[in-house]
């Protein structure tokens, strides 16, 4: 919550200072251009300067049919093939619809991710097959006790003794394609950083594996407590019937907006501070900058340490809810 209102702080100073620069006649109102360029998505993968990958577009319009093309291409010309590229965004020179099947920067991102992870684990899995007897070494020996955890103190704990093994890989997948991935959001020097798991798309998509974990999941016992609660008596069941059929929906919704809030919301509020030193640059010159610098980079030391500590913790609290709601729904009636 803190962090969230933060990030509202610092747009609005960010806001504040870009207008009243620009009404000075300073050009620092495009420094924060690159704040929501980081958080949105793109056809084309800014690296580092002027470098960019630029991605293939793939549209089709029931006018003119499916067309691919490089978005490098909008460089040149405003419109190609009749769609108009501005901003991050992609329109049809005639106002017409049209479907967007694009290999954007984010898509890009998480090829790029899950091709990482299944390097490291597929490794860790050849290593164990290979040296069953041995202990481990290197990168196995740092993530065994993480994937441990994940299993005895996460989904044993949550599912139940008995029924856990079957849920440990799903869980371990989405426990580390966060973790990674806010992880990889961060790093300063890694090119193209992208804001994968701030994006309320990608949050949606694992939301809906939990959502759909959850359900299919669910036992006789559990469909029963929803649709028609034992022990309640008849008037009131069908009110506590709504209710509980719109928690189904309401546990995946919380797990989404959780993790995309706050993952943007630390995104936003480290971009802010480092912009602030150009914005301020503009404004006060070189004086004045020395120290607005100090302050902003001491600020973004903090902030970018406790968004490490977010990072996991925002892939253990999705983890471990999703573990809950599954034992929730496989869990057995007790019997006296």
């Amino acid at each position: 919550m803190l962090k969230r209102s933060l990030s509202l702080l610092f747009l609005a100073f960010a806001l504040c200072f870009s207008s009243v620069a620009a009404e000075s006649g300073e050009e620092s109102g495009n420094e924060f251009q690159a704040v929501f360029h980081h958080i949105s998505d793109d056809y084309k993968w800014h690296i580092i300067g002027d470098l960019n990958i630029y991605l293939p577009v793939i549209v089709y319009s029931p006018e003119s049919g499916l067309d691919i093309f490089s978005s490098s291409r909008f460089r040149e010309q405003e419109t190609v093939n009749g769609y108009n590229y501005h901003h991050g965004k992609l329109t049809r020179a005639d106002g017409a619809s049209f479907y967007d099947f694009s290999f954007t920067k984010n898509v890009a991102a998480i090829f790029f991710s899950v091709i990482f992870i299944c390097v490291i684990f597929i490794s860790i899995a050849n290593r164990y097959k290979k040296y069953q007897n041995q202990a481990p070494k290197g990168l196995q020996s740092l993530l065994e006790p993480i994937i441990i955890f994940v299993r005895d103190d996460i989904a044993k704990m949550a599912i139940g003794e008995h029924k856990y093994m079957k849920y440990v890989p799903f869980l371990l997948s989405i426990f580390f394609f966060i973790w990674i991935n806010n992880l990889l959001g961060l790093i300063p020097i890694f090119p193209g950083a992208t804001n994968i798991t701030g994006n309320i798309s990608i949050t949606l998509t694992l939301a809906a594996f939990s959502f759909f974990a959850i359900n299919l999941s669910g036992n006789k016992h559990y469909w029963q407590h929803i649709l028609w609660p034992p022990g309640i008596p008849t008037p009131v069941k069908p009110i506590l019937a709504i209710v509980e059929i719109l928690g189904i929906f309401i546990k995946p919704f919380a797990l989404m907006i959780r993790l995309f809030a706050n993952i943007a919301a630390g995104h936003v509020v480290l971009l802010s501070l480092v912009t602030m030193i150009f914005v301020f640059s503009n404004m006060l010159g070189p004086i004045g900058t020395g120290s607005v610098s100090v302050v902003a980079v001491l600020f973004t030391l903090f902030m970018y340490c406790l968004e490490l500590l977010v990072a996991v913790l925002q892939a253990y609290i999705f983890t471990i809810l999703t573990a809950l709601f599954i034992g929730q729904a496989v869990e057995e009636p007790a019997h006296h």
